[in-house]
């Protein structure tokens, strides 16, 4: 064996408690017979030897007294036995009380008047160490135990606080995709609000602006529009010596009227009887001969698919469907458009099936 194992070894068998109380019981011990041997044969009245024979003799026999106390103690308390317990450890704090009295009345060991209680003290603790708690291998493996189960109880609650952790993570995984399209759709329509609310104010200015053109400007407007203007301009003839008249250059100015591509709010075909035109492509050849996807519905449309949607209803019967009547066909196939794009692509439509060339 190794000398920290020794040393190890020694200290497990040393008990403290147990030597400090016998040193403290030792000192008590020898203090009372100094203190009582030396005075006591004076006390009760004989001299020289005798008196210190005496003295010496009642010393040592009340330290034997209470020695035999403190072992009864300790066997009485090992035994549980409740009379030799209450008999000795009565007996043991009379004899320290007595001790410490004689030590603080006679010669000069007041000082040393505590060594008695103190020892009491120790024996006190080594007897509670040694009957009330377990032995230190006991101990160690009580530790033990304790530990593991610390630990156990640690890993248990890493264990569910990562349970809970990966389960939220996989809700976010999950729900990552769906709030973004949320997300996504709620600026689109916070961008398209906002946009259709400033086209809203800019026609409505326009409107106040043309009705109020045409209360100061309207009739003189419609009466300049129904005039044939001669712009011209005079150049003098040349000939030899003078200037015999002049040129006429005119130039007129003919009266455009421009074909409304919006549509009327009215239906043109109102009480004339349609029938589904023969030979009108379908709905994916008209996406297939123009390249575009085939127009879903529930999918808002590019405007080349509304194009292809709109001339597939326009032309579809025979005589063709007035706006309204497409509009109507439109949302009833579940196709999605802003009302805007699909009257501006109407009016191209209708634009380009009278032949007037757009820029």
């Amino acid at each position: 064996m190794s000398i920290t194992g020794k040393f190890k070894t020694l200290g497990r068998r040393l008990d403290v408690f147990a030597v400090v109380e016998k040193l403290l019981t030792l000192a008590s011990l020898t203090l009372v017979a100094i203190t009582v041997g030396g005075q006591l044969g004076v006390m009760i009245g004989l001299h020289g030897r005798v008196g210190m024979l005496v003295g010496w003799s009642i010393a040592v026999v009340y330290d034997a007294l209470w020695i035999g106390a403190l072992r009864m103690s300790e066997i009485a308390i090992r035994q549980r036995s409740k009379i030799g317990m209450a008999v000795m450890l009565g007996l043991s704090a009379v004899a320290v009380g007595v001790s410490a009295t004689i030590l603080l009345i006679l010669g000069h060991a007041k000082v040393f008047a505590f060594v008695p209680v103190a020892a009491a003290l120790f024996m006190g603790l080594r007897l509670f160490a040694a009957n009330v708690l377990a032995d230190p291998a006991t101990a160690a493996q009580i530790a033990e135990q304790s530990a593991a189960d610390r630990n156990a109880r640690a890993l248990a609650a890493a264990g569910a606080r990562h349970l809970r952790s990966e389960a939220t993570t996989d809700v976010l995984a999950e729900t990552a995709g769906h709030l973004a399209e949320m997300q996504r759709q709620i600026a689109r329509a916070d961008v398209l609000t906002k946009a259709q609310a400033e086209i809203n104010e800019a026609r409505a200015k326009a409107e106040d602006r043309l009705k109020e053109s045409e209360k100061k400007h309207g009739v003189a407007a419609l009466a300049f529009a129904g005039r044939d203007f001669a712009l011209a301009v005079s150049r003098p003839a040349v000939t030899p010596g003078r200037v015999t008249g002049v040129t006429q250059a005119k130039a007129e100015i003919e009266t455009v009227t421009p074909l409304s591509v919006t549509a009327d709010e009215t239906d043109s075909n109102r009480g004339v009887t349609q029938e589904p035109a023969e030979g009108a492509p379908a709905l994916e050849e008209l996406a297939t001969v123009d390249g575009v996807d085939l127009p879903k519905p529930g999918v808002t449309l590019t405007d080349e698919q509304l194009e292809v949607v709109l001339r597939w209803l326009r032309y579809g019967m025979e005589p063709p469907r007035s706006y309204r009547q497409a509009q109507k066909e439109f949302r009833r196939h579940g196709f999605i458009g802003g009302e805007h794009r699909v009257r501006r692509i109407w009016g191209e439509i209708e634009t380009r099936e009278a032949g007037i060339p757009t820029r």
